[in-house]
């Protein structure tokens, strides 16, 4: 392995060097700024000015010490797989040409080495982060055990990443902004008026800990209620196994009424459930 794909981290290095066979020479050269776009897929949205400048000052002074990798456009010119960040400050620098590894990738690989790139240098923030994760299982190439492997994060941390999306957007654009830790938002995740919790959180500057501690006890209760007795549980498989179809036994919050609910799989079980019931 190189000494750029050692930079870049394991995942991402093993990913770029298996994409072609060409001779490092080839596949080096400078390119002119003008010519390199974007990747539209890139996870990363926020880039904070205040860091590009620092950025563009140390190109200034020392120039471009590592690579930006790049890939031939459809369009034309070349498009960014890794380094887009280096190429926004070389802008900002007034640089005209850039050192490029240019590979070539198909657009998952792409949309994979951006992600894991990013991850690996803790450049996303949260939703960006959950909103990659997401993008790539939706593709029949990735599990959560493929993806666990490629980023180096654990299959538990992904879902509970994923998870952060199941928040309305107002309280994602907190986090976004900064105004809310992930500890906070996970606080928040499947509670009532949950966007009301947040902009408390965000007045009266509540530790994770308070936040955690004020949600506790309905997420207890809602565990609770979520929880079946194991009376109520040996009913169901007894009912179960005398009617041949699967029920279900709910009480209300009084526990002295409730519902009965038999599950059917076509309509001849439906059928067979209404002559019963007839007689």
């Amino acid at each position: 392995m190189n000494q750029e794909n050692k930079k870049l981290g394991m995942g991402l290095g093993a990913l770029l060097s298996s994409t072609n066979n060409k001779s490092e020479n080839k596949d080096f050269k400078k390119i002119n700024i003008s010519e390199i776009v974007a990747n539209p897929n890139q996870p990363r949205k926020n880039f904070k000015k205040n860091e590009l400048d620092e950025l563009a000052n140390s190109i200034r002074s020392q120039g471009v010490l590592q690579p930006i990798v790049v890939r031939k456009s459809q369009e034309s010119g070349y498009e960014i797989v890794a380094g887009e960040r280096r190429w926004r400050a070389a802008q900002i620098a007034g640089i005209h040409e850039i050192p490029a590894l240019i590979k070539e990738m198909s657009n998952d690989q792409v949309q994979e080495a951006a992600l894991i790139e990013n991850i690996q240098r803790e450049n996303l923030n949260a939703v960006e982060e959950a909103q990659a994760y997401k993008k790539i299982l939706k593709k029949k190439e990735f599990d959560y055990s493929s993806l666990s492997k490629s980023t180096g994060k654990s299959k538990s941390h992904i879902s509970n990443m994923i998870r952060l999306l199941e928040l309305e957007k107002s309280i994602l654009d907190f986090i976004v902004e900064g105004k809310l830790s992930m500890g906070h938002a996970r606080a928040l995740i499947g509670i009532p008026n949950a966007l009301e919790a947040a902009k408390d959180i965000i007045n009266k500057k509540l530790s994770v800990r308070q936040v955690e501690k004020n949600t506790a006890n309905y997420k207890k209760r809602k565990i609770k209620k979520n929880r079946k007795d194991a009376n109520i549980l040996d009913l169901e498989k007894e009912l179960s196994e005398k009617i041949g179809l699967k029920t279900s036994i709910h009480f209300n919050e009084e526990g002295s009424s409730g519902s009965l609910t038999l599950f059917y799989s076509d309509l001849d079980q439906l059928d067979s459930i209404m002559k019963r019931l007839k007689k």
